[in-house]
């Protein structure tokens, strides 16, 4: 079954193991389960660095007459691979006989768990519940959800100050979280926006846009015009999330 759900938490502080009951067949619910109103982590992707715990929450409402334990949502691809993560879930949220809403938080920690990076990328949404008694019920949910390894940008901007109409010279490096050696490492071939705040406002502009090198290093020159603040931002892809830099102020004479 590859990685699975290993560890599901419920309201009061019960802790159980939580294993596959089966493959996440294709069609509607079986064995008198219905699930509705999934979703996972607001729409948004679930984006992991190389050392902090990555909490994504999950909601769900479950239809059934049958006793169940442990109802949850998870992640999975084609061939029944699980995202290994940790579940927390609530009590039943009774909306009426036999009706519960339920709501999961997902814990991923890469520094705990083998993640591979070849799990950046898109996921389905699966349900699942075990009934008292044995057996149990897994349906898809056909969601999707991306989970991405997450970027990070540094700056610097020189001279500090500078006379007005001189060159300022901006560098950078992009990074993104290797799961396998836990360490962030250059992101090279990178499409960077170059953005600039003046003294007294509140927004960044774009001025250009750089492609970083081959061990994800950035530079380029601006002309100085006004005292300000100069920033990187990577807009992300499919399996990289978005970041931006810290901003390094650069006084114009």
């Amino acid at each position: 079954m590859g990685k699975q759900v290993w560890r599901v938490v419920v309201a009061g502080g019960a802790a159980a193991a939580f294993t596959a009951v089966a493959a996440v067949p294709a069609g509607a619910a079986e064995g008198g389960v219905s699930f509705s109103r999934v979703q996972v982590n607001g729409g948004k992707p679930i984006v992991i660095g190389t050392s902090l715990e990555v909490a994504a929450p999950a909601t769900f409402r479950m239809t059934t007459t049958r006793k169940w334990k442990w109802p949850a949502v998870f992640l999975y691809r084609e061939g029944a691979d699980r995202l290994w993560h940790a579940i927390e879930t609530s009590d039943c949220i009774k909306v009426s006989s036999g009706v519960c809403d339920f709501k999961e938080t997902m814990y991923f920690d890469p520094s705990v768990w083998d993640m591979r990076n070849s799990e950046a990328g898109a996921w389905k949404v699966g349900a699942e519940v075990y009934f008292k008694g044995g057996g149990g019920d897994v349906d898809d949910k056909g969601l999707t959800v991306r989970v991405k390894r997450n970027s990070r940008l540094t700056v610097n901007a020189s001279p500090e100050p500078v006379a007005k109409g001189r060159t300022i010279t901006v560098t950078g490096k992009v990074t993104r979280a290797n799961w396998e050696t836990r360490k962030y490492v250059y992101y090279g071939g990178r499409l960077v926006s170059l953005q600039f705040k003046p003294a007294g406002t509140t927004s960044y502009t774009t001025v250009k846009k750089v492609y970083a090198n081959g061990s994800g290093n950035l530079r380029t020159t601006v002309k100085a015009s006004k005292t300000g603040t100069w920033r990187w931002v990577y807009n992300g892809n499919t399996t990289t999330g978005p970041s931006k830099s810290s901003g390094d102020h650069v006084v114009v004479k």
